[in-house]
């Protein structure tokens, strides 16, 4: 994407592209920084590069229904932007940052209506699991499993005692065993992917997930309330949480309520 007016173009995120995209980060974070904290958006800056930079090609990729973006000039890289989905109708604008000098000419505008008009196109496109199973739940999975469980277990009891093999007895054991087979791997989905066990949402107000068990330890996201998180595991007051941007850290246990949809 060109503008003849202002040259700059919108292209997707390269491994080789890393060492600008990271200066970038550190330069307009240190922008941003308020007077006495420079030394807190160091770490920050330091965390974001080291956790989500070096994972941003997976973090991003398209099998997620993600994508980022550098915004590059004449003189190398301006400016950076993606975009996360979160689940149907769900998606974030991440990381969009546009050096000063390119400020003010409509660019950032342009990054902007890029970002909505990938996401309605990527919002569409659902994996083939997703797109057959959003017509079921968890417990019409685990119903129909029993129903071919106890209909393919009457067809080996009939077969076992029966003088001679039956082709319906036989046709509906295959069927129910299909059945089984494909009521099962619906509930490991339902019950394994982003909206399955373990899916909590934080409640408390501006939580810090943080690299260790203590109040004092460093932060590693800022979660605000409504954020939802994956409970991994329990320590204590805290959980291990899978946080956004595939970080992950430890939330007070009393900040999380979990849930199952």
């Amino acid at each position: 994407m060109v503008d003849a007016t202002h040259p700059v173009t919108f292209r997707r995120y390269q491994a080789t592209d890393y060492a600008a995209v990271a200066a970038l980060w550190t330069r307009i974070n240190r922008e941003l920084a308020p007077a006495g904290m420079e030394e807190l958006f160091e770490r920050y800056i330091a965390t974001t590069i080291d956790g989500e930079l070096r994972q941003l090609p997976e973090i991003f990729s398209e099998a997620r229904r993600n994508a980022f973006w550098v915004v590059e000039s004449e003189s190398g890289i301006v400016g950076s932007f993606g975009i996360e989905s979160h689940g149907a109708g769900d998606t974030e604008l991440r990381r969009m940052y546009l050096d000063k000098a390119h400020r003010g000419r409509g660019i950032a505008q342009r990054m902007l209506d890029h970002a909505q008009a990938e996401a309605r196109a990527l919002e569409m496109q659902r994996n083939w699991p997703e797109r057959y199973l959003q017509f079921a739940s968890i417990n019409q999975s685990i119903i129909t499993a029993a129903v071919a469980f106890w209909v393919g277990l009457f067809c080996v009891v009939g077969l076992i005692f029966a003088r001679r093999r039956s082709a319906v007895m036989m046709a509906l054991l295959s069927f129910s065993v299909l059945v089984l087979v494909i009521a099962m791997f619906a509930i490991y989905e339902l019950d394994h992917g982003s909206k399955g066990r373990g899916l909590a949402i934080v409640t408390g107000k501006d939580v810090q997930a943080r690299l260790a068990t203590a109040d004092t330890a460093n932060s590693v996201l800022a979660l605000p309330s409504g954020s939802e998180v994956k409970i991994l595991s329990t320590r204590g007051d805290w959980v291990y949480a899978a946080l956004p941007n595939n970080l992950r850290g430890w939330i007070p246990a009393k900040d999380a309520e979990q849930v199952r949809l």
